[in-house]
């Protein structure tokens, strides 16, 4: 099958990777164009376009993919199906009709659960025990074409954004493998969303991964786990954002103080919330919520690499009754 594909981002590639390795014909790749990165902020190729080169695919990088000169580029491929994976921009109708079999979205979440943008972050963030792959025919509405194949994953009390990220992108690319060679064999059944159950995903930014230390414990370290590591849940220590990561629910009250922390250093009692409740290398960070307490094992202050919690509070700088502020 004559296949272009449509992909920018990490969780693209292994998608990309399959279809070549299962022989399929991807007859191009359309990626985001070159962005700058890093300190030099030198121009940096997507991690799909860096494969497409790779495998020495034809590439197009329009900065929007639109306009009578994009769809000719298209035609000249000659696509029997676009194949879409994270490529980050809505395409459009004369776009998705182009090729003789349409266009196929690897959505990270069980639709109509979690259309849009972010749908990995939102499931953590919400607490969700299940997350999974659809694989859907593209329409004109975000994400509400019909549902071609589905696969389902769990979610652990302990995952993050980020390992499901990588787990969610291999079970796309097999997904996707297995939803084609059933549209090949004429097999695929179709069948429409129920939208009334539609919820959402907005992307992510730097507000939305401030922390609200006056949630409940368990929603405090969903929201953490589901901002690592992009954009990294923060909070404000002082006059310094700090990043945090890897949390734990305190399931009792922390430790009494060791003696050398001084009198009411690291006193049990509940404070605010965002008050630190410990902050001692051999037992933890420890912050007070809305109702409970969040145990983290990584940290990241401002202008320095993400480290373990010991390492920062070995420093000496953060102590007991400091308080974490919006």
């Amino acid at each position: 099958m004559r296949i272009v594909f449509w992909g920018t981002p990490d969780f693209a590639v292994p998608s990309l990777r399959a279809l070549l390795g299962e022989g399929h014909d991807v007859v191009g790749v359309v990626t985001q164009p070159d962005r700058p990165a890093g300190r030099g902020r030198k121009l940096r190729a997507s991690p799909v376009k860096e494969v497409a080169v790779e495998e020495g695919l034809p590439v197009l990088t329009p900065h929007r993919p639109r306009g009578e000169d994009f769809l000719e580029e298209l035609r000249t491929l000659a696509p029997e199906l676009s194949v879409v994976v994270a490529y980050g921009h809505i395409l459009r109708p004369e776009v998705l009709d182009l090729p003789p079999r349409g266009s196929v979205n690897v959505h990270a979440s069980l639709l109509p659960e979690l259309r849009g943008a972010a749908p990995v972050n939102w499931a953590v963030i919400r607490g969700h025990a299940r997350t999974g792959i659809t694989i859907m025919r593209m329409t004109e509405g975000m994400d509400e074409g019909p549902i071609l194949l589905q696969r389902e994953l769990p979610i652990g009390p302990e995952d993050s954004a980020t390992g499901l990220y990588l787990r969610l992108s291999e079970l796309g690319a097999s997904a996707l493998l297995e939803a084609l060679a059933l549209m090949e064999l004429g097999t695929l059944e179709e069948r429409e969303q129920e939208h009334s159950r539609a919820t959402y995903a907005p992307k992510v930014d730097r507000e939305t991964a401030r922390i609200d230390w006056t949630r409940p414990a368990p929603e405090v370290a969903d929201h953490v786990r589901g901002m690592d590591m992009v954009p990294g849940a923060w909070s404000v220590l002082g006059d310094d954002p700090v990043k945090l990561f890897r949390p734990k629910l305190v399931e009792e009250s922390p430790p009494e103080p060791l003696p050398n922390q001084g009198e009411g250093s690291a006193g049990p009692a509940p404070g605010e919330p965002g008050t630190v409740l410990l902050a001692d290398p051999d037992r933890g960070l420890v912050v007070a919520t809305g109702a409970g307490a969040v145990r983290f094992d990584e940290v990241q202050p401002a202008g320095k690499r993400r480290m373990p919690a010991r390492d920062w509070l070995l420093g000496g700088k953060v102590q007991p009754g400091a308080r974490f502020h919006g």
